[in-house]
């Protein structure tokens, strides 16, 4: 009864918080001065198209109803204009009247290249920075320790973009392992889309499993000082029982808090890993789309990094919950 009471409290708390994401979103791109109707009027663009396109879109109606019809387009979905009307089904987070798609359709076309590569990294540098956050932490003061902080630093200090370049230095052009470039879908060739992904996988990895290792080192040292890891190494339990029943569980509860938040950024588009390597995700769609000022497009590709963020997060309080009943009570 806890969970759920604490499952509805948190959901109600998502909800206000994307309503107020997407009146801010909509205000700073439909209400400040800027006239999407200008952008896709094309040239030459006379008063009376730009007239006529500013109805065919609806900004030419009062802000409040272009905001009410906006977000009654998520919910249930939109048309624009009367004659030869276009329609943009639900979940519609505006319609890219410069590529004549929806955002929803363009978002789904590119998010399978995204999404791979966000939950592959993801994987990769969870893993590998955790269980090198528990080594050094187990290996105080040791070699082995002090040279697993030493990678870590080289990582958090190298860009992302720097890291792609090395690895298609080293892996692509050197030793030829592995494509430098492009993408394939999982459904045609699942082994060509793991070849293709490896490079970016292990760019994000080398820089993000860094922050991980260093987190998760801190916390360990932290939590494994405390009275009741005493007790229960008092009580004979076993050290890996006490390690990880006790120790790691609540190391990991910040580790967790991070991860949330950087599994949200990167399924919301690896910019930069998308752009090193010609992938055709999210990232390199919203480059398109300020490249081309699509104010819609570039509207519902923040709401939609937004509602995955805040989602992801949601999830993650919700692990909190079961890792930690103090979190449920509170």
């Amino acid at each position: 009864m806890k969970m759920l009471r604490y499952t509805l409290f948190r959901l109600g708390g998502i909800i206000v918080v994307l309503l107020v994401i997407a009146v801010v979103t909509f205000s700073i791109f439909y209400l400040l001065p800027s006239d999407p109707a200008l952008a896709a009027c094309g040239r030459p663009c006379v008063p009376a198209n730009l007239e006529r396109i500013s109805i065919y879109m609806g900004i030419d109606q009062p802000w409040f109803v272009q905001l009410w019809e906006f977000l009654r387009g998520i919910v249930t979905g939109r048309s624009f204009g009367t004659e030869l009307a276009v329609t943009c089904a639900a979940p519609c987070f505006g319609y890219s009247f410069l590529r004549n798609a929806s955002v929803t359709e363009l978002v789904l076309d590119r998010f399978p290249a995204t999404a791979s590569i966000a939950i592959g990294a993801a994987v990769l540098f969870l893993l590998v920075g955790v269980a090198g956050g528990l080594i050094a932490s187990l290996k105080r003061n040791t070699v082995i320790d002090r040279g697993i902080m030493t990678v870590s630093i080289a990582g958090v200090s190298t860009p992302v973009y720097l890291a792609g370049i090395l690895v298609i230095l080293v892996f692509g052009f050197t030793l030829r392992w592995f494509p430098t470039s492009g993408y394939v879908p999982l459904d045609d060739d699942p082994v060509e889309w793991f070849r293709h992904l490896v490079l970016p996988w292990l760019s994000i990895a080398f820089v993000s499993a860094a922050i991980y290792a260093r987190l998760t080192r801190s916390e360990m040292l932290e939590v494994m000082g405390v009275d009741y890891i005493r007790t229960a190494r008092a009580k004979g339990l076993r050290e890996s029982r006490v390690i990880g029943r006790h120790g790691l569980r609540t190391a990991l509860l910040p580790v967790i808090t991070v991860f949330g938040l950087d599994l949200g950024a990167l399924l919301g588009g690896s910019v930069i890993i998308e752009r090193v390597f010609a992938i055709p995700g999210i990232g390199s769609l919203l480059i398109e789309a300020v490249s081309s000022v699509d104010v819609q497009l570039i509207v519902g590709l923040t709401l939609f990094s937004a509602f995955l963020v805040v989602v992801l997060n949601f999830l993650v309080d919700l692990a909190y919950g079961v890792l930690d009943p103090r979190v449920r009570v509170g």
